[in-house]
C-alpha cells in the first residue's frame, strides 16, 4: 500500500550504474520481434503509428504489439486513486504556471544530461522538427494529467505507445552504427527515471522557485506522475517515494551526468528558438532569462544560455507564453 510518508531509501552509484546499462526488456522485445518479423520497413511502420499521436486504434498492429498493449495496461497495486486526482487537481489549478516550467525548466534540465542528450540528438526528432516534437509532448502530459483519460483508457493507451516508441528509438539507435556503450544504454533505465522525474519533481521545485509550496500537493503530484513512469517502464527501484527520495535522486543523477556537451547545447538552441518564435522582436530574449532564473546560473552556463536578465517587469509576461497551447486545462474543484 502506498503511504505518503517513507523512509528515505539510499541510492547509490553503484546502484545508478547497474540500471544504466539496461533499458526496458519487455518494450525491447516486442521491438525486436517486429523487426525480425518485418525488418526495418516493418518497424518503421509500427513507427508511424506509434509516432500518430491522435491513433490509439491498436487493431492493424502486429499481435506481439497488441499483447504488450494488454500485458501492462493495469496500473501498479500500490497506485492511489484520491492521490492521483489530487496531484492532477494540484496541476490544474497552476495550470499556467505548469506549462510554462515544462517549457522552460523540465526540458532544458534533461538536456543538461550529457549522454542521455546524444540520444536525442542521434535521433533527429527535436532538433529537426521541434515544435511538432514540443507539440506531441504537450498533447501527452495533458491526456495523463486528466481524469477522464484514466477512466476511458486513453492515458494507458498513450503512455504505453510512447512506452514502445522509446524502445524503439533504443532499437534504432544500438543498429545505427553510431552509438558507444560507454555512455550507457541508450535511453536507459537512469535517463528514464532522470526525465520522468523532470516532468514531477523539478516541476515542484519550479513552483516553489514561483512561490507556490504545497507539500500534501506535492506529494500527490510526485505519486501520479510515479504511476505515469510505471506506465513508462521506468524500474520501481528508481521512482521516488516522496519528495525527499526525489531530493536525494535528483541530486546523484545531476552529478553523476549533468557536464557540458554539444547536444545539450544544441537541443536547448532548438528548443529556446522554437518558444521564441511565439514572440514580438522587443520580447525574445524572455524565454532565455526565464531559463536562467529556473535553472540557475551553473546549469544555464552549462546549456549555454545567453547571460540574459530577467526584468521583473515583465515577468508576468512570460507565464502566459503559449509554450504547449492549451496544454492542461485548468479545472475547478
Amino acid at each position: 500500500m502506498w503511504r505518503t510518508v517513507q523512509p528515505s531509501r539510499v541510492f547509490t552509484n553503484d546502484l545508478l550504474q547497474r540500471y544504466r546499462q539496461q533499458g526496458d526488456a519487455p518494450a525491447d522485445a516486442v521491438i525486436t520481434a517486429v523487426a525480425e518479423e518485418g525488418g526495418r520497413e516493418g518497424l518503421s511502420a509500427l513507427m508511424r503509428w506509434l509516432g500518430d499521436t491522435k491513433n490509439l486504434n491498436s487493431a492493424d498492429q502486429p499481435p506481439v504489439v497488441q499483447q504488450f498493449l494488454t500485458q501492462f495496461s493495469s496500473l501498479p497495486d500500490w497506485a492511489n486513486p484520491r492521490l492521483m486526482d489530487q496531484g492532477m487537481q494540484y496541476c490544474a489549478d497552476h495550470a499556467g504556471a505548469v506549462s510554462l516550467l515544462l517549457g522552460l525548466y523540465s526540458l532544458p534540465y534533461c538536456y543538461a544530461g550529457a549522454d542521455g542528450a546524444r540520444v536525442l540528438w542521434l535521433s533527429q526528432r527535436i532538433h529537426q522538427n521541434t515544435q511538432k516534437r514540443l507539440e506531441e509532448t504537450g498533447e501527452w502530459v495533458a491526456v495523463v494529467l486528466q481524469k477522464a483519460n484514466w477512466a476511458n483508457g486513453k492515458a494507458v493507451t498513450y503512455s504505453l505507445k510512447i512506452r514502445l516508441l522509446h524502445a524503439a528509438i533504443r532499437w534504432f539507435t544500438l543498429h545505427g552504427g553510431q552509438w558507444d556503450m560507454t555512455w550507457g544504454y541508450p535511453v536507459n533505465q537512469e535517463d528514464m527515471a532522470a526525465t520522468n522525474m523532470a516532468f514531477s519533481y523539478i516541476v515542484i521545485r519550479g513552483l516553489r522557485k514561483t512561490g507556490v509550496t504545497a507539500p500534501a500537493d506535492e506529494e500527490a503530484y510526485l505519486h501520479h506522475f510515479n504511476v505515469v513512469g510505471y506506465l513508462l517502464g521506468v524500474a520501481p527501484e528508481l521512482l521516488p517515494l516522496n519528495l525527499r527520495e526525489a531530493y536525494h535522486l535528483d541530486r546523484l543523477i545531476a552529478q553523476r551526468q549533468f557536464r557540458p556537451s554539444e547536444q545539450g547545447r544544441g537541443l536547448t538552441k532548438s528548443l529556446l528558438t522554437a518558444i521564441e518564435t511565439f514572440l514580438p522582436a522587443t520580447l525574445r530574449n524572455l524565454p532565455a532569462a526565464q531559463m536562467r532564473f529556473f535553472l540557475g546560473d551553473s546549469l544555464a552556463d552549462l546549456l549555454g544560455l545567453p547571460a540574459v536578465p530577467l526584468e521583473k517587469r515583465f515577468a508576468g509576461l512570460v507565464s502566459s507564453l503559449p509554450i504547449f497551447p492549451k496544454l492542461i486545462p485548468s479545472a475547478p474543484r
